[in-house]
């Protein structure tokens, strides 16, 4: 076994091969989590609703995501989708749009659960003063919810960063396949793989860190 050589990866390989591997994981990262939040929160208030027209497809839509493994879930839909509309929609597109619509059930749930912890007086002191269920939503319940729920959200986003390299089996250029590009052109595939995995830990141990201290900061506030 040949020893182990970083060398090669100085900021000429770096910006050449990995940063706009970076760049596309952490965009996928930031739309994904406001993209699932959007749907994650139409779907929590279908669950929510109390109509059985609306509460059964976002249930099924939910459990159904949560039950099937992302990479199933990211090869299907660049496999399939270009089949059904006839015209290929790309790898990064495919990520896009598949990420949004998994992430999406994950953030359903934790909305859900955040909608639940308000209390139901303040929902009943929202339609006293002649609120609409809407206006209620808007004003009383989802901005505490969203409060309660910051910490949660913040974990599921990390999480999601961390599946980003999945997007690895389409094809699409993350921050993976940056490293690996550059490891397989110096032909040091093992230095670009254990490079891969030292800076995912630190971008989200770094990440977990601070959601933990700002956990201690809602907590405090309470």
């Amino acid at each position: 076994m040949t020893a182990l050589d970083f060398s090669f990866y100085n900021w000429d390989v770096i910006s050449k091969f990995v940063l706009n591997g970076l760049y596309f994981s952490v965009i996928l990262t930031v739309v994904a989590t406001l993209g699932g939040i959007v749907f994650g929160t139409i779907l929590a208030l279908m669950r929510l609703s109390g109509k059985k027209w609306l509460d059964a497809p976002a249930a099924i839509y939910v459990n159904g995501m949560r039950s099937i493994p992302l990479v199933m879930v990211i090869l299907g839909f660049f496999l399939l989708v270009p089949f059904v509309i006839g015209r290929p929609i790309g790898a990064e597109g495919s990520a896009v749009i598949t990420f949004i619509a998994f992430e999406a059930a994950y953030f359903s749930e934790i909305m859900r659960a955040g909608i639940q912890s308000i209390p139901r007086g303040q929902v009943f002191a929202g339609m006293a003063v002649g609120m609409t269920y809407g206006q209620n939503m808007k004003l009383v319940i989802l901005p505490q919810a969203f409060r309660n729920m910051l910490p949660v959200l913040l974990t599921q986003t990390i999480i999601l960063f961390q599946d980003t390299s999945l997007v690895y089996a389409i094809g699409a250029y993350d921050l993976l396949k940056g490293l690996e590009t550059a490891g397989k052109n110096y032909g040091r595939p093992i230095e670009a793989y254990l490079l891969a995995a030292v800076v995912y830990f630190v971008m989200c141990y770094t990440l977990s860190y601070f959601v933990k201290r700002l956990h201690k900061k809602i907590a405090i506030i309470r």
